[in-house]
């Protein structure tokens, strides 16, 4: 499931071991690597103790001179196992490089020690000079610590999708038999139709439904919702969810790779393997620099021994050009942002299938939302109460609600809703009559109260007050559902019924105006309804009366000016998705797998949209923060490499070129990690 859940770096150069070991990019094979670079790394600093006790250049900087017989050969030995060893992911990754065509950081490291090493191993065998055998081994010794650094660093960066694939739990209690006998098995034996028992404070072991009880589920883990949600007969549960204070029975509906938590990490894997617009850039980079490097390695080589210097002194400055000029924190600038920017939206709840659709939303310029469902709660919910007879709001919606408690249609639903959230008082009616096409009457403590539309009160020739009826009419233009309660022939009170904007949405349009980004919105609705929730939110324009298959085209229009992001609900808004800069598909729930859409925001929360416009603006600067740093190093440390400074008795050696390297390589590591919501 996690096979790839760490990025592969880059095309030019295998980093933190790809090709190396062989192990590829599984998340064993990481750890593998990981064990194996710590190995070696250890293994040649043991060698590296007594190769610097026997290294001249050592004993001189101390004033001592101790070398026994056969210290040469020794040496010599000791430093050609630290070369091999330790020096085998190098040679490795060159090979690697070799075969994709694709000379990278790998090849310079390989280059640099194998010239060094063939330099000091002629040195032993006869050939005028001194070696440099001691800052051979210490130079293999820092670029394995800093390679093993390095991959610590990006492995934490996928870290939190690892995470994400343990939350499950590896037992169920699976229900069985007439006697429904609770038996403890397996999660990985569970079927479809299969019940389970979870009890309070357990993880939900599959996507599933619930049968028999209510409780409180913790999704945070898996939406970013922080909230505790309710679940109770008929609500759909997700596998790793944590269940809260009821015993509940679950039927499984989804297991392995159909399940929630199993789409979301492939979704994240599969958006830290897609390429970036930036990481194209960053391996152009660095591919010039490792042909400058190498460049300047032979121009400094050459340059040394013009001016007279000694062979074994030019051949030290090339090394070290080759070695501080490695292009290793070019090549994880992006993928490590990539890694850390995905897996921190995946936790908040933020589904990225399209990397480059990402990075494009850092320059939408406006947003077009769908209205039903998106920005409005899809439902009937009481929106106005207008007083009539009866002053007291609260009084004309508990009555009202006492009428229709006994009704299912979608009215009766709302009114009822609403005075529960109020914690009204809700009677039952003495008597009650459902007339078809009328309303409800009914008897609620001595009083005939009728329920009616507009339309019946014609009939009645009921009248009016002026201010009344201004209000009732403007309720009716907004294209809202208006009933009426009447005791007698008398209005006790009116109320009005719209499908419900969400409290999130104004939010979310008046975040993303104050960003200067243009709000729209997209329905099918009358125009009437499509203007007062335009107004409500204060949206800059709308379409209404648009068909399905129009949509598409309407985003193309706003095309012609702005970057436009499509917000919808990822089924009927196909289309208009698929033909966005950007495709945002909201409210999914369990179901993540939407062809049409780049971005899934799993909650059904419209401030989503804000989010990962300004989670994309960061990615994106911390992008450029690393390209800089990896780049602006170089122009730096590679003259001071090739010995600029060496007239005012400044040398940079190839131990301290490597460390350079090294450390360049961990704040590009760290400044990716700093990445936050």
């Amino acid at each position: 499931m996690l096979e790839k859940a760490q990025m592969t770096h880059s095309g030019h150069s295998d980093h933190a071991g790809q090709g190396h070991t062989g192990q590829g990019h599984a998340g064993k094979g990481h750890h593998k690597m990981l064990a194996d670079f710590r190995k070696r790394l250890i293994v040649s600093l043991i060698l590296t103790g007594p190769v610097l006790l026997l290294s001249a250049h050592v004993q001189q900087l101390f004033g001592l001179y101790w070398q026994p017989p056969g210290s040469g050969t020794l040496l010599f030995l000791l430093s050609t196992a630290v070369y091999f060893y330790g020096g085998y992911p190098f040679f490795a990754g060159l090979r690697a490089e070799f075969r994709k065509r694709q000379p990278g950081m790998m090849t310079l490291v390989a280059v640099a020690i194998t010239v060094a090493y063939v330099y000091s191993s002629s040195i032993i065998f006869g050939f005028a000079g001194m070696d440099f055998f001691w800052e051979l081994v210490t130079l293999i010794d820092i670029m394995l610590l800093g390679h093993w650094i390095e991959m610590r660093s990006t492995m934490g960066a996928s870290r939190a999708l690892e995470e994400l694939a343990k939350i499950l739990p590896s037992q169920a209690h699976l229900i069985m038999g007439k006697g429904e006998q609770v038996h403890e098995v397996d999660v990985a034996s569970l079927k479809p139709e299969d019940h389970v028992l979870v009890k309070p404070g357990e993880k939900f072991p599959a996507d599933g439904r619930v049968l028999e009880g209510a409780t409180d589920v913790n999704e945070s883990a898996l939406t970013g919702e922080s909230q505790p949600v309710i679940k109770r007969p008929g609500d759909g549960v997700m596998a790793g969810s944590i269940n809260g204070s009821g015993a509940v029975t679950v039927a499984v509906m989804k297991m392995g790779e159909d399940s929630y938590l199993s789409q979301v990490i492939e979704l994240v894997r599969h958006a830290q393997e897609s390429r970036s617009k930036t990481q194209n850039l960053a391996d152009k980079a660095a591919f010039v620099l490792t042909v400058v490097a190498l460049t300047a390695g032979s121009l400094t080589l050459a340059a040394w021994l013009t001016v007279g210097e000694g062979f074994a002194f030019a051949v030290e400055r090339a090394v070290t050009v080759m070695v501080t000029a490695c292009p290793h924190a070019l090549g994880l600038a992006i993928p490590l942002v990539v890694a850390v920017s995905t897996s921190l939206a995946a936790k908040s709840g933020l589904l990225v299938r399209d990397r480059q659709a990402f990075e494009t939303a850092r320059g939408i310029s406006a947003v077009v939302f769908d209205k039903t469902g998106t920005l409005t709660q899809g439902r009937f919910g009481v929106t106005d109460i207008l007083p009539m007879a009866e002053a007291d709001e609260n009084k004309i919606l508990a009555l009202a609600a006492s009428l229709e408690g006994r009704a299912e249609h979608p009215i009766a639903q709302a009114v009822t809703k609403m005075a529960e959230e109020r914690g009204l008082n809700i009677l039952t009616p003495q008597e009650f009559l459902l007339i078809p096409g009328e309303g409800i009457k009914g008897r609620i403590e001595g009083r005939d109260l009728l329920i009616v539309s507009p339309g019946y009160l014609k009939d009645l020739k009921t009248g009016f007050q002026d201010e009344t009826r201004e209000n009732l009419e403007l309720l009716l233009r907004q294209a809202k559902t208006v009933v009426i309660l009447l005791e007698g022939e008398k209005p006790l009170g009116a109320i009005a019924l719209a499908d419900v904007v969400r409290k999130e949405s104004r939010e979310a349009v008046d975040r993303l105006k104050s960003m200067g980004i243009k709000c729209m919105m997209l329905t099918g609705d009358n125009r009437s309804v499509a203007e007062a929730v335009s107004k409500e939110l204060g949206l800059d324009e709308f379409f209404a009366e648009v068909l399905p298959g129009e949509k598409a085209d309407a985003v193309r229009k706003v095309q012609q000016k702005y970057t436009v992001a499509m917000v919808g609900d990822g089924v009927n808004d196909a289309p208009a998705l698929a033909q966005a800069d950007v495709g945002i598909a909201i409210g999914a729930g369990t179901d993540v797998a939407i062809q049409a859409a780049d971005i899934i925001l799993i909650r059904n929360d419209p401030r989503d949209v804000v989010n990962i416009i300004s989670l994309s603006k960061k990615t994106y600067s911390k992008m450029l923060q690393n390209l800089l740093w990896a780049t602006g190093y170089n122009v730096i440390a590679i003259p001071l490499a090739a010995g600029v400074l060496y007239a005012w008795g400044f040398l940079l050696s190839p131990a301290a070129g490597a460390v350079l390297m090294s450390l360049s390589t961990v704040i590009v590591a760290v400044n990716a990690r700093r990445l936050v919501m």
